[in-house]
């Protein structure tokens, strides 16, 4: 029984190899190509459908931030992300999770950047659920609600 099964799968791809290799005739008897090849410039022959992805697309680079370790005034120019340069980039120290009130002060996962310092809005009187949101008198901060309860 195991030769049988052999022998059938043996012919099934005889068969199927003749059926593929055999060239394709149109109505009048002449060979059709498989494949053609219509491509008239480079953009034609893109292979990915949906074409360049986000992280392959040409960013502009900011000519201003390109500077200013070499010339901080960069930085305070209209338009600038923010005053201070850090590691060749120009950031605002007051608000920047990454450069909270210096050059490379890291705030904490649960933390956000109000006025250069790293405060906890759950929490802080001062900065109470945002930033600059000061709890009156008495009142106290709990989970970013001021009097909360």
């Amino acid at each position: 029984m195991n030769y049988t099964t052999l022998i059938v799968a043996l012919a099934m791809a005889i068969v199927a190899g003749l059926a593929i290799g055999a060239p394709l005739k149109d109505k009048k008897g002449k060979d059709v190509p498989l494949f053609e090849n219509h491509a008239a410039s480079p953009r034609d022959l893109q292979s990915s459908l949906r074409g360049v992805g986000r992280f392959l697309t040409k960013k502009e680079k900011n000519p201003r931030a390109y500077n200013c370790h070499k010339n901080p005034q960069v930085c305070r120019s209209a338009g600038s992300s923010g005053p201070v340069c850090c590691k060749n980039k120009c950031v605002d120290s007051m608000t920047d999770l990454n450069n909270c009130g210096a050059c490379g002060v890291k705030c904490k996962f649960t933390t956000a950047c109000c006025r250069g310092e790293c405060v906890y809005l759950s929490f802080d009187k001062r900065h109470c659920g945002r930033c600059n949101n000061r709890c009156k008198k008495g009142d106290y901060c709990i989970y970013g609600l001021c009097n909360y309860a």
